[in-house]
């Protein structure tokens, strides 16, 4: 069957100028798509046909050789400016700029889908980006859980312009250099070239008359007073989204969050380790020798008595259940641990001298580690010698 005339196909006279080629190719392409006529046999095939039309009148060159031999231009019994033309990528089967001609129709279908096509929402607005805040709590915050007010300076959405970035709050206005598409193509020998509109940085829009205020950013900075609830539990590392309130989008695209993260300052009394608390308590030796009790203090505020059994040795320790920290999520408290630290007196006086000296002398037998230590030092000593 004979190929039907590609103005014909197109829908446009031969005097059509490019731009009413390509609107007219769009408007068919987009009619004509597949995916768009999945009950129509024939979709395909006239889709292509569309696609080999404005294939060949797109270029200027190959327009002119079509123009004057017809479809002989692309089948091989063309003369000079045919050839011309299909050194500059042939017919449809072999044409190089095909992808790029079906990518302009893809984002007309799918654009407002994906977030890509002309006037989507991508040219139109992105994201803001991310903060992150470090926060320093004392132990006393983690346990019970805090709030806190912060002040986080970051980008703010101009209230002037609205965020749009335009005098009064006017809309931006399509980019006349790309149609809003973000880009723009350059042909070279066989090759299509993108490239980030340089008109508009790759967004597709322009502010004509730009804001005052934030001289056509959309944005400006100010200093945000936040409310942060700590929640009891939380430790160094603990990570703190708040959806939102990060710095805003541009063109109207929503705020990105801030992150805070929390460092717990160490404690002059408490050692922490997960839910576990460690208190360390010195105790006199003639408490720890003939027992008795010390008070302890607890993370709460709060007092207990401990009771140090007779003869504690140094590190030994006595679990308090209940008195550690809280479970982040839940699950109740860990322990509290009490490891004794036995004192050796200082600056004795003379009678201190004294009583200690018959203490020794009196004590010599109740020292059970002293006496098996020096006992294997003796037996280590008498191998060497042997």
């Amino acid at each position: 069957m004979a190929k039907r005339d590609f103005y014909d196909v197109l829908g446009v006279s031969r005097s059509a100028s490019a731009e009413e080629l390509k609107k007219a190719y769009r408007k068919k392409a987009k009619e004509l798509h597949p995916d768009r006529n999945s009950d129509n046999p024939d979709a395909e095939a006239q889709f292509k046909e569309v696609n080999e039309a404005y294939d060949a009148l797109k270029d200027p060159d190959r327009k002119a050789a079509y123009d004057r031999f017809g479809h002989a231009a692309f089948d091989g019994g063309m003369g000079a400016a045919g050839a011309r033309g299909a050194r500059q990528g042939g017919g449809f089967g072999g044409n190089a700029d095909f992808a790029s001609a079906f990518s302009d129709v893809f984002e007309d279908l799918f654009g407002d889908f994906v977030g890509g096509g002309r006037g989507g929402p991508r040219s139109r607005a992105s994201r803001g980006s991310d903060l992150r805040y470090n926060m320093r709590i004392n132990l006393e915050e983690a346990y019970a859980g805090a709030k806190k007010t912060i002040r986080v300076p970051r980008l703010s959405a101009c209230d002037a312009c609205k965020g749009t970035g335009a005098e009064g709050g006017a809309e931006p206005v399509t980019c006349p250099t790309c149609s809003g598409m973000g880009k723009v193509r350059a042909q070279q020998g066989f090759f299509t070239v993108e490239r980030s509109c340089p008109t508009c940085g790759g967004s597709g829009q322009i502010v004509k008359n730009p804001c005052k205020v934030c001289a056509g950013a959309g944005r400006v900075e100010k200093e945000a007073s936040l409310s942060v609830n700590i929640p009891a539990g939380v430790e160094t590392g603990t990570r703190i989204r708040l959806s939102g309130e990060g710095e805003a989008g541009l063109r109207g695209g929503t705020p990105g969050d801030l992150y805070i993260f929390v460092n717990v300052a160490e404690h002059q009394i408490f050692k922490r380790d997960d839910v576990t608390l460690y208190c360390r308590v010195p105790v006199s030796m003639a408490r720890a020798a003939l027992g008795g009790e010390v008070e302890v203090p607890t993370i709460d505020g709060g007092r207990s008595r401990v009771k140090v059994p007779m003869g504690s040795q140094s590190g030994r320790q006595m679990r308090l259940r209940g008195k550690g920290m809280p479970a982040l999520r839940g699950g109740g408290h860990g322990d509290m641990l009490i490891e004794l630290a036995v004192e050796t007196p200082v600056n004795l006086t003379s009678r201190q001298k004294e009583l200690l000296e018959e203490f020794e002398k009196l004590s010599a037998e109740n020292n059970p580690e002293s006496s098996g230590f020096f006992d294997k030092v003796k037996g280590f000593w008498d191998g060497m010698k042997s």
